[in-house]
């Protein structure tokens, strides 16, 4: 499974960084295949481990925001692993086919 999250401080101003850098220092120690972009964490593994790992990137920014948001997206197909990478692989050679 893929979960794509966002944790969004609330109360806190406009400079959220240190707080969302608190999430993802959480999903990069876990050990699991991860991704961070400009708007989502992607995070890849077994149900319970992924949410495991939601729940406390959720609880670093909830110990210093008084309200916390969240966001997410999830990709449950069992049987598959290395979906970060491959589907990103995919639209990449879709797209190289089309530019020849």
């Amino acid at each position: 499974m893929i979960v794509a999250f966002s944790v969004t401080p609330l109360g806190v101003g406009e400079d959220v960084g240190d707080y969302v850098a608190d999430a993802v220092r959480v999903v990069r120690a876990s050990g699991l295949p991860n991704r961070t972009d400009a708007m989502f964490t992607s995070v890849e593994g077994e149900w319970d481990e992924v949410m495991d790992v939601v729940k406390r990137a959720v609880a670093a920014v909830e110990e210093r925001a008084p309200r916390v948001s969240l966001v997410l997206k999830a990709d449950i197909r069992p049987g598959v692993t290395d979906g970060l990478t491959s589907k990103v692989e995919t639209v990449e050679r879709h797209l190289g086919e089309r530019s020849e």
